[in-house]
Order: structure tokens, then C-alpha cells, then sequence
């Protein structure tokens, strides 16, 4: 067993205990730093009070699928800028022939992402009309 062999397993120790705790150090922090309440307050313990308003009807409202398909259009586009980042830092043309053939996949690659607007379009995403239930 080499020493490189003792420093990789130390890398990853350092890198496993760096992940649990920013896993366990959010819930650590908000038990430690939480304000404790020192009276009951009865009736008021499972309610969910946001910006100190007290909450108005039900929670468990119908939702439109209109907002699925915002939340596809939302992943569809973050998958394409998550890819159009380390492309455009990994493929630095050397020539003019590598860099057009970059830009051609790239173009196919935001055209076929790009199919999302159009099937949003032809479901009727985009007409904001309120839908009675």
C-alpha cells in the first residue's frame, strides 16, 4: 500500500464527512437557532401561518394541468442551459470546420428542446383563460 493509496482514502473520508454535513448541518442549525415558544398556543399548533397571515380556505384546491406543463417547459429549458454551459466551455473551435460542426449539433440540440414550446402551444398552454371546475 502506497502512500497515494492512504491520501485517496483521506480525500474520501474529507469528501463522504463534507456531505453529511451539509446534509445535517441546515437541520442541526434550525434546532439549535429556532425560537422555542414558552406558552401553548391552543388551537394555532398545526396551522401554517405565512408572512404572519392567517391563512384563508382549504389547501387542497384543484391545481390546472396548465401548470404541469409550465413546470415541463421549466425542466425542458434548465436541461438545455445545464448542457449549453460545459459545451460551449469544452469545445473551443481550433479550426474553422470543428467549430461549425459544434454549431450545427448545438442548433439540433436547442431545435429538438425546442419541440417543447411547440407541444405546449398546440395544448393551449399559452391562452390564459380561467377553466371553471
Amino acid at each position: 500500500m502506497t502512500e497515494t493509496y492512504f491520501m485517496d482514502l483521506i480525500y474520501i473520508a474529507a469528501f463522504c464527512a463534507g456531505g453529511v454535513g451539509l446534509a445535517v448541518g441546515p437541520l442541526a442549525a434550525v434546532f439549535l437557532l429556532a425560537p422555542r415558544s414558552t406558552r401553548n398556543t391552543v388551537g394555532k399548533t398545526r396551522q401554517a401561518i405565512e408572512c404572519g397571515m392567517e391563512p384563508i380556505g382549504d389547501a387542497w384546491i384543484k391545481f390546472s394541468a396548465v401548470y404541469y406543463l409550465y413546470a415541463l417547459m421549466f425542466v425542458a429549458f434548465a436541461v438545455d442551459i445545464l448542457f449549453l454551459f460545459p459545451v460551449a466551455i469544452v469545445y473551443k473551435a481550433t479550426s474553422v470546420v470543428s467549430g461549425l460542426r459544434t454549431f450545427a449539433e448545438l442548433f439540433i440540440f436547442v431545435g429538438i428542446l425546442s419541440l417543447v414550446i411547440v407541444y405546449a402551444w398546440k395544448k393551449g398552454v399559452f391562452k390564459w383563460q380561467r377553466k371553471a371546475y
